[in-house]
Protein backbone atom coordinates (compact mmCIF):
# COMPACT_ATOMS: atom_id res chain seq x y z
CA UNK A 1 0.00 0.00 0.00
CA UNK A 2 0.84 3.67 -0.27
CA UNK A 3 -0.08 6.94 1.32
CA UNK A 4 -3.26 8.71 -0.03
CA UNK A 5 -3.73 11.99 0.01
CA UNK A 6 -6.50 13.21 2.46
CA UNK A 7 -8.16 15.28 -0.19
CA UNK A 8 -9.50 12.11 -1.90
CA UNK A 9 -10.53 9.85 1.08
CA UNK A 10 -14.11 11.33 0.21
CA UNK A 11 -13.58 9.56 -2.77
CA UNK A 12 -13.53 6.30 -1.39
CA UNK A 13 -16.36 6.61 0.89
CA UNK A 14 -19.20 8.58 -1.56
CA UNK A 15 -22.04 6.96 0.48
CA UNK A 16 -24.81 6.31 -2.08
CA UNK A 17 -26.54 7.08 -5.75
CA UNK A 18 -25.88 10.69 -6.84
CA UNK A 19 -29.46 12.54 -6.29
CA UNK A 20 -31.37 15.66 -7.06
CA UNK A 21 -32.60 17.78 -4.28
CA UNK A 22 -35.24 20.28 -4.89
CA UNK A 23 -36.40 22.93 -2.93
CA UNK A 24 -39.04 26.02 -3.54
CA UNK A 25 -38.98 29.49 -1.57
CA UNK A 26 -41.32 31.74 -1.73
CA UNK A 27 -43.06 29.99 -5.41
CA UNK A 28 -39.53 29.45 -7.16
CA UNK A 29 -38.69 25.91 -7.46
CA UNK A 30 -34.69 25.04 -7.45
CA UNK A 31 -32.77 22.15 -7.87
CA UNK A 32 -29.08 21.26 -7.34
CA UNK A 33 -26.77 17.78 -7.19
CA UNK A 34 -26.38 15.96 -4.51
CA UNK A 35 -23.94 13.15 -3.10
CA UNK A 36 -23.12 13.77 0.60
CA UNK A 37 -26.09 12.00 2.12
CA UNK A 38 -26.72 9.03 4.19
CA UNK A 39 -29.23 6.85 5.78
CA UNK A 40 -29.49 7.33 9.56
CA UNK A 41 -32.78 5.47 10.83
CA UNK A 42 -34.81 2.96 9.21
CA UNK A 43 -38.11 3.92 10.42
CA UNK A 44 -39.14 6.71 10.35
CA UNK A 45 -36.88 7.15 7.32
CA UNK A 46 -33.96 9.50 8.41
CA UNK A 47 -31.63 11.38 5.60
CA UNK A 48 -28.55 13.40 6.75
CA UNK A 49 -27.58 15.45 3.63
CA UNK A 50 -24.86 18.45 3.48
CA UNK A 51 -26.09 21.05 1.63
CA UNK A 52 -23.14 23.34 1.52
CA UNK A 53 -23.79 27.28 2.86
CA UNK A 54 -22.74 28.57 -0.54
CA UNK A 55 -25.30 26.56 -2.71
CA UNK A 56 -28.68 28.39 -3.75
CA UNK A 57 -30.44 25.98 -2.17
CA UNK A 58 -29.40 26.29 1.17
CA UNK A 59 -31.21 29.24 2.02
CA UNK A 60 -34.70 27.74 0.53
CA UNK A 61 -34.00 24.73 2.76
CA UNK A 62 -32.89 26.39 5.74
CA UNK A 63 -35.91 28.84 5.64
CA UNK A 64 -38.79 26.09 4.72
CA UNK A 65 -37.30 22.81 5.95
CA UNK A 66 -38.76 20.76 3.06
CA UNK A 67 -37.07 19.30 0.13
CA UNK A 68 -37.60 16.42 -2.22
CA UNK A 69 -34.12 13.75 -3.07
CA UNK A 70 -35.00 12.59 -6.48
CA UNK A 71 -33.29 9.73 -7.58
CA UNK A 72 -32.28 9.98 -11.39
CA UNK A 73 -31.70 7.02 -13.64
CA UNK A 74 -27.86 6.94 -15.57
CA UNK A 75 -29.06 8.01 -18.45
CA UNK A 76 -29.94 11.47 -16.79
CA UNK A 77 -25.69 11.37 -16.32
CA UNK A 78 -25.40 14.43 -18.70
CA UNK A 79 -28.46 16.81 -16.83
CA UNK A 80 -27.22 15.92 -13.69
CA UNK A 81 -23.42 17.10 -14.00
CA UNK A 82 -25.26 20.42 -16.28
CA UNK A 83 -27.30 20.63 -12.90
CA UNK A 84 -24.79 20.52 -10.78
CA UNK A 85 -22.31 23.10 -12.40
CA UNK A 86 -24.70 25.84 -12.69
CA UNK A 87 -26.39 27.71 -9.98
CA UNK A 88 -30.35 28.40 -9.77
CA UNK A 89 -29.63 32.30 -8.46
CA UNK A 90 -28.97 33.01 -11.84
CA UNK A 91 -31.33 29.96 -14.12
CA UNK A 92 -34.14 28.40 -13.84
CA UNK A 93 -32.43 24.68 -13.60
CA UNK A 94 -36.08 23.29 -14.55
CA UNK A 95 -36.48 25.04 -17.77
CA UNK A 96 -32.81 24.85 -18.77
CA UNK A 97 -32.80 20.87 -18.47
CA UNK A 98 -36.13 20.18 -19.19
CA UNK A 99 -37.03 18.76 -16.18
CA UNK A 100 -40.93 18.29 -15.54
CA UNK A 101 -41.70 19.00 -12.20
CA UNK A 102 -44.36 17.40 -10.51
CA UNK A 103 -46.04 19.11 -7.29
CA UNK A 104 -45.08 17.37 -3.76
CA UNK A 105 -48.34 16.22 -1.78
CA UNK A 106 -46.45 16.52 1.62
CA UNK A 107 -44.00 19.21 0.60
CA UNK A 108 -43.69 22.29 -1.43
CA UNK A 109 -40.65 21.75 -2.69
CA UNK A 110 -41.26 19.60 -6.33
CA UNK A 111 -41.12 16.09 -7.23
CA UNK A 112 -39.12 15.30 -10.48
CA UNK A 113 -41.21 13.18 -13.12
CA UNK A 114 -38.17 11.75 -14.95
CA UNK A 115 -36.22 10.11 -11.83
CA UNK A 116 -36.65 6.60 -10.41
CA UNK A 117 -37.77 7.55 -6.90
CA UNK A 118 -38.71 10.77 -5.51
CA UNK A 119 -38.96 11.02 -1.07
CA UNK A 120 -40.24 13.90 0.27
CA UNK A 121 -38.85 15.44 2.65
CA UNK A 122 -38.77 17.58 6.12
CA UNK A 123 -35.92 19.06 8.46
CA UNK A 124 -35.89 17.40 11.87
CA UNK A 125 -32.68 18.37 13.03
CA UNK A 126 -30.97 21.23 12.70
CA UNK A 127 -28.07 20.94 15.27
CA UNK A 128 -25.36 20.94 12.78
CA UNK A 129 -26.36 22.98 9.77
CA UNK A 130 -24.49 26.22 10.92
CA UNK A 131 -21.52 23.61 11.99
CA UNK A 132 -21.40 21.04 9.00
CA UNK A 133 -24.25 22.19 6.79
CA UNK A 134 -25.57 18.87 7.64
CA UNK A 135 -29.32 18.46 7.80
CA UNK A 136 -31.30 15.84 9.33
CA UNK A 137 -34.46 14.65 7.16
CA UNK A 138 -37.13 12.82 7.51
CA UNK A 139 -39.00 11.16 4.51
CA UNK A 140 -42.74 11.89 4.73
CA UNK A 141 -43.83 10.58 1.27
CA UNK A 142 -42.31 8.49 -1.20
CA UNK A 143 -42.87 7.86 -4.94
CA UNK A 144 -41.52 5.43 -7.01
CA UNK A 145 -41.79 4.78 -10.72
CA UNK A 146 -42.28 1.20 -11.48
CA UNK A 147 -40.99 1.24 -15.01
CA UNK A 148 -37.68 2.77 -13.81
CA UNK A 149 -37.59 0.62 -10.28
CA UNK A 150 -34.45 -1.76 -11.66
CA UNK A 151 -32.32 1.31 -13.39
CA UNK A 152 -28.85 1.89 -12.76
CA UNK A 153 -28.09 5.16 -10.76
CA UNK A 154 -24.57 6.63 -11.11
CA UNK A 155 -22.42 7.02 -7.93
CA UNK A 156 -19.90 10.04 -7.69
CA UNK A 157 -16.06 8.75 -7.56
CA UNK A 158 -14.79 12.49 -7.67
CA UNK A 159 -13.59 14.79 -10.84
CA UNK A 160 -16.03 13.73 -12.92
CA UNK A 161 -15.91 10.25 -12.42
CA UNK A 162 -18.80 8.47 -11.68
CA UNK A 163 -19.95 4.52 -11.17
CA UNK A 164 -23.04 2.85 -12.18
CA UNK A 165 -24.59 0.07 -10.39
CA UNK A 166 -23.72 -3.28 -11.14
CA UNK A 167 -24.80 -6.64 -11.06
CA UNK A 168 -26.99 -7.57 -7.81
CA UNK A 169 -25.63 -9.62 -5.27
CA UNK A 170 -28.28 -12.09 -2.99
CA UNK A 171 -26.80 -13.47 0.02
CA UNK A 172 -29.31 -14.91 2.87
CA UNK A 173 -29.47 -12.84 5.60
CA UNK A 174 -31.56 -12.84 9.12
CA UNK A 175 -32.75 -9.23 8.59
CA UNK A 176 -34.88 -8.18 5.76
Amino acid sequence: MRALDLSKVYQKLEPGPVVLLTTSEGGRANVMTMSWHTMLEFNPPLIACVVSEGNFSHRALKRTGECVIAIPPAEMAEIVVGVGNCSGREVDKFARFGLTAKKGTMVAAPRIAECIANIECRVVDRALVARYNLFVLEAVKAWIEPGRAKAKTMHHCGYGRFLLDGEELHIRSAKP
